[in-house]
């Protein structure tokens, strides 16, 4: 595996308690594989202020997509984690931004920001985290 990902073996099973009827325990995320990946990265999505891209120059509702590929297929979907690391964003209206992990598949994900109204986004980078069931080498697919 590239250097920027890890696979490793947990030996330990993590428990979380989490209150019935708080919601929460449809988002608890249970992986049938002690063989757990993890991979990340950091993805420049757009830089619009050079050349008078919708970002900067739009208004209204606007959304930008980028595909991201891991460095090696999971073995199911995993759970990923995006968040904004850089934004330079005129402060001349308010800003406004949503950034997601979308269409997530064992083998990537879409990025996906937007942003509306009278917000002028220059440009966005964004780092994330996926996490979740490495393919196991010894298992055998019959049929």
């Amino acid at each position: 595996m590239p250097s920027d990902g890890l696979r490793c073996t947990v030996r330990a099973v993590i428990l979380l308690k989490v209150p019935t009827g708080t919601g929460w325990e449809k988002n608890v995320r249970r992986f049938k594989s002690y063989l757990m990946g993890v991979d990340q990265g950091s993805q420049v999505l757009f830089s619009d202020y050079e050349h008078d891209g919708a970002m900067w120059t739009g208004s209204g509702p606007r959304e930008f997509r980028v595909y991201v590929k891991f460095s090696e297929p999971f073995g199911s979907s995993p759970v990923v984690h995006v968040n904004m690391s850089m934004w330079d964003i005129d402060q001349q209206a308010n800003q406004r931004a949503d950034i997601a992990a979308e269409a997530i598949t064992a083998k990537g994900f879409d990025i996906v920001f937007r942003t509306w109204g009278d917000t002028r986004v220059a440009r966005v980078r964004c780092d994330w985290v996926a996490m979740g069931e490495a393919p196991d080498d010894e298992e055998w697919a019959l049929g």
